[in-house]
C-alpha cells in the first residue's frame, strides 16, 4: 500500500536543530559554497546520513510557494489604517493580492482573510508572513492553503 504525503507548515522555531542545518547543506549546495556534500555536512555539523534521510523531505517555504495562491487568515484589531498597512506589506513583497475578506468586527475584532499570488518577483514567503504578523493589531496569522 503506498503512502500518500502529507504536509505541513511548521514555524522555524519549532523545528528541530538538523532539519535546519539540512536546509543549510542544500543552500551551500546549490550555491555552490561548497564542492561535495561531505564539505557541507561538516560545515554545518551533521553526519551525511542525516542529511540523506531529510535531504528531500525539507525545503524552505518559499520554494514551494513559487507561482501558487497562498491563503491567508487572521484576526486584526479595529484600527483605521491597519488593512492598508497589511496590504502595504503585501505589496512590499511583490506579492499579487487575489482576493481580501475582511468581516465586520465585533468587540473591536475583525477576521481577515486574504488571497495572494506568490510571482517571481515575489520576496521570500516566510519573511512576508512574519512581516504581517509583527504588525500591531494583527494577531493569529496561519497559512490557510496553497493552491
Amino acid at each position: 500500500m503506498e503512502e500518500t504525503a502529507a504536509y505541513y507548515v511548521v514555524k522555524k522555531r519549532a523545528l528541530p536543530e538538523v532539519l535546519l542545518k539540512v536546509v543549510e547543506v542544500n543552500r551551500l549546495l546549490e550555491t555552490q559554497k561548497v564542492s561535495s556534500v561531505q564539505e557541507a555536512v561538516e560545515r554545518v555539523g551533521i553526519s551525511r546520513s542525516s542529511y540523506y534521510k531529510y535531504k528531500e523531505d525539507i525545503f524552505p517555504f518559499h520554494d514551494s510557494t513559487q507561482g501558487k495562491t497562498l491563503t491567508l487568515a487572521c484576526s486584526v484589531d479595529d484600527e483605521p489604517g491597519l488593512l492598508s498597512d497589511v496590504l502595504k506589506v503585501v505589496a512590499d513583497f511583490r506579492a499579487n493580492i487575489l482576493t481580501i475578506h475582511q468581516t465586520i468586527p465585533i468587540n473591536g475584532t475583525a477576521s481577515l482573510s486574504l488571497s495572494i499570488q506568490i510571482l517571481d518577483a515575489t520576496g521570500d514567503v516566510s519573511e512576508m508572513v512574519e512581516a504581517i504578523e509583527k504588525r500591531s493589531g494583527v494577531h493569529n496569522v496561519k497559512v490557510l492553503g496553497r493552491e
